[in-house]
């Protein structure tokens, strides 16, 4: 019986012993397994991988978002000279077939949006105002304040005439037609005498833009009614937030709301700047001023602006 009952534990012990060597065989062989399947990636993988993400973010800067620098102080205070925007693409596009997960709405009232000037006197010149009107909505301003379809607006954002500055044809818009005539004509001589070869580019551009702006005035009564002008269907009335020192929809008309490229969501970056670098477009220029930034990234970055939502 003894016997019987030690080899019963003999054959218990080479049973164990069968278990842990098949046990052993298998965690090997699985380490093995892993090991073969554990490899380094390929030249052609990487570049496959590398090439996938490209993809995401051409798609993301292209449909999605992108980014865009302030060159000048028509936005003062919203947006300041140097500023560089993380732009939405999408909110204010048309709804497309292929992205109803994306969400979209028309342009309001108060919108910052960036579009593509009508009537640029450079072609593709992208702007930065506000939607002050949209379709339907009768707008004029008296002494600088703004007036919407007879109510006064509100702008805590906007830079003001003072009573000892006002402009008629700027601050009592659409009343004074032959000022603004006046105006635009008086500046199209002027720069018509440019000889200055560095300032000639900045004298045609100016040309332009005068004599969109006596365009603009002939165009301006068929869109008057009583005293307000009517935005048709279609357009958007813009304006720069710094009223005495931006050409906007009062000097050369309404924003097709096809060139609505989008609206700010956020300052990634702002660098202190100069606001005569706009006009300093020589490739020598450029790369000086690049040099200039990357020497003085610390004390020329605004930190306080990082992250500063735009509306």
């Amino acid at each position: 019986m003894a016997e019987s009952v030690r080899g019963s534990h003999r054959q218990e012990d080479v049973l164990r012993s069968t278990r842990l060597e098949a046990d052993q065989q298998t965690t090997e062989g699985s380490g093995l397994s892993s090991t073969a399947n554990h490899r380094e990636e390929t030249p052609l993988e990487g570049l496959s991988s590398l090439c996938a993400m490209l993809a995401v973010y051409l798609f993301a800067i292209g449909f999605i978002l992108q980014n865009f620098d302030i060159p000048s102080s028509s936005m003062l205070n919203t947006l300041l000279v140097g500023d560089h925007l993380v732009v939405d693409h999408q909110t204010l596009a048309p709804a497309g077939r292929w992205t109803p997960f994306m969400h979209y709405r028309p342009v309001q009232r108060g919108d910052v949006i960036v579009f593509l000037k009508p009537h640029s006197e450079t072609p593709g010149l992208i702007l930065v105002k506000r939607a002050i009107a949209i379709a339907g909505d009768r707008i004029h301003l008296h002494d600088g304040a703004v007036y919407v379809n007879g109510v006064k607006q509100t702008e805590p954002y906007a830079i003001q005439p003072s009573s000892r500055n006002l402009v008629l044809y700027r601050d009592d818009f659409p009343y004074d037609l032959l000022g603004m005539k006046e105006w635009a004509s008086s500046d199209l001589t002027i720069q018509g005498r440019c000889q200055n070869a560095q300032q000639k580019r900045a004298c045609l551009e100016q040309i332009a833009i005068d004599e969109r702006t006596l365009t603009w005035d002939d165009e301006l009564p068929q869109y008057i009614q009583g005293g307000d002008v009517v935005v048709p269907p279609g357009s958007i009335f813009a304006m720069g937030d710094n009223r005495t020192d931006s050409l906007d929809s009062r000097f050369w008309g309404f924003v097709p709301e096809k060139n609505i490229l989008g609206r700010p969501l956020f300052v990634y970056w702002s660098f202190r700047t100069p606001q005569s670098q706009e006009n300093r477009t020589s490739l020598l220029d450029q790369l000086a001023f690049m040099l200039h930034e990357t020497r003085h990234l610390l004390d020329g970055t605004r930190w306080n602006r990082t992250f500063h939502v735009v509306h």
